[in-house]
């Protein structure tokens, strides 16, 4: 559900054209900070903050040793007045410095694919051809879920106009940065709501009622008892989401959901993640408390979602 993960495909799997590049679900998770885990909520949130998300794997396949010898390396980094404790400031900027860095380098990633002829721009028709090929022509008529692929593509091309602030149906690089990361753009606050709404509708009344809401982040087992943190989200539902308590969220209250005004992603994760390391409780965190709990951390921001890459200091 988180807003990082890209469009997936998996049940059209053996069509062979592009993956369209944008993200499937935008709206950001509950804060940590204020989120109700269990451990392994706890873990996985935690990592994906400090390390990032896509290149988890990567950190998962060292071992421990070198896991520790990455992670000291980075943490040298963080500390940057090197007095041995990373503080809030210290890794607040950090976070938002990964968070940064993972933009750019995904936007590059797929600017690479999609600007075929190489101008430095990418015209909407240079990216629905690419990620939907000849099939175009057929109007999807070969593929078992054209339903699918046609509501996808009305969903690109709407946040593509959307991005193209200029209306010449050609993304700049910051227009398709706001394509693929519309979270980061006041001006695609609707489309962001839009989407949230279209995903976790299900029976397209253009509202999100409760069993929609639990519906989209947790699915019960045969014979499961539902969690504290679900019966939680049900209780946050009705005291907090719905604000004018008629049961259903309104576009209003979705987006003060998934885009309140002036909050500061990474630091409430800087404060979760200080929260949950610093075993002394003098508000820094040392080397040593970070490898005692390095499950917590290793997919977090901080080591730049599992990949524990290091960088020169003009990349900080």
């Amino acid at each position: 559900m988180l807003l990082w993960s890209l469009a997936s495909l998996c049940v059209l799997a053996a069509v062979t054209f592009a993956v369209p590049a944008q993200e499937k679900r935008i709206h950001h998770q509950a804060d940590l900070s204020d989120h109700a885990h269990d451990d392994g909520h706890s873990f996985q949130y935690d990592h994906e903050a400090f390390l990032g998300k896509e290149e988890a794997k990567t950190f998962d396949q060292l071992s421990p040793e070198e896991s520790r010898d990455r992670l000291a390396k980075i943490v040298e980094r963080i500390d940057t007045d090197k007095d041995g404790y990373v503080s809030h400031t210290e890794l607040h900027y950090w976070i938002k410095h990964r968070q940064r860095r993972y933009i750019e380098e995904n936007v590059n990633k797929h600017w690479k694919d999609y600007d075929k002829n190489q101008d430095d721009k990418i015209a909407w028709e240079e990216y629905k051809n690419t990620t939907y090929g000849f099939y175009l022509d057929e109007e999807f008529d070969d593929i078992d879920d054209k339903a699918t692929y046609k509501s996808m593509l009305i969903r690109d091309e709407r946040r593509f106009r959307v991005a193209d602030r200029d209306g010449d149906s050609i993304a700049t690089r910051e227009e398709f940065t706001a394509f693929l990361h519309p979270e980061e753009f006041d001006y695609m606050k609707d489309v962001v709501v839009q989407e949230t709404v279209e995903d976790i509708d299900k029976d397209g009344d253009g509202k999100i009622n409760l069993d929609e809401y639990i519906g989209d982040m947790y699915t019960p087992e045969t014979g499961e008892s539902e969690p504290d943190w679900v019966q939680t989200e049900r209780k946050h539902f009705s005291d907090f989401r719905d604000t004018n308590k008629d049961g259903f969220l309104d576009a209003h209250e979705v987006a003060y959901w998934v885009l309140p005004a002036e909050v500061d992603h990474a630091d409430n994760e800087a404060k979760h993640l200080i929260h949950e390391t610093d075993t002394d409780k003098d508000g820094c965190l040392t080397l040593s408390e970070m490898l005692d709990k390095l499950d917590l951390i290793k997919t977090s921001t901080i080591t730049d979602y599992g990949s524990m890459r290091i960088y020169g200091h003009d990349e900080l």
